[in-house]
């Protein structure tokens, strides 16, 4: 038996999630290793992806950059307490910043959790002290710095 997953008009049979888990872990894979792998042509292939595309399941195919191999060596985790009429103004100047790499809205007294990257503490600390504390609303920050990393997933894996 096939596993399905719906999603409003949508059907996502198991060679599409099969599909989906070879280009979540090499987005480079030729169409034609892609369809030995699961049993379809190329131009088939090729068709599902684009099809996945259009659709809107696949949104970008992209990169990851090892961080510490640029000379990024400080990765740390903000938890940004903010007023709540203020929420949304933060939200959208930090989701500019090149430092933050991911950024959330989170249950709490109107919390943003962020993530940020930066090549030194003093790089950190001038982002908290200029672009983070400077910003109207922002009335707390807690931050963690990471130590370690275990594991590290982008996107969603089915």
């Amino acid at each position: 038996m096939a596993f399905e997953y719906h999603i409003p008009n949508l059907v996502i049979d198991e060679i599409d999630r099969k599909i989906l888990s070879y280009l979540h872990e090499n987005s480079r894979i030729s169409y034609t290793d892609l369809g030995k792998k699961v049993d379809l042509s190329r131009v088939a292939v090729q068709a599902r992806i684009n099809s996945l595309v259009e659709e809107g399941i696949i949104e970008k195919f992209t990169t990851v950059i090892n961080p510490i191999k640029i000379g990024i060596h400080v990765s740390v985790f903000f938890n940004v307490e903010v007023e709540p009429k203020y929420l949304d103004k933060v939200a959208s100047h930090l989701e500019n910043e090149a430092a933050v790499t991911s950024l959330y809205h989170m249950t709490g007294p109107s919390k943003l959790h962020m993530h940020g990257i930066f090549a030194n503490d003093q790089d950190m600390e001038r982002f908290l002290i200029e672009k983070l504390y400077a910003l109207e609303g922002v009335v707390s920050v807690d931050c963690q710095m990471l130590i370690k990393r275990y594991k590290s997933r982008m996107g969603m894996k089915l």
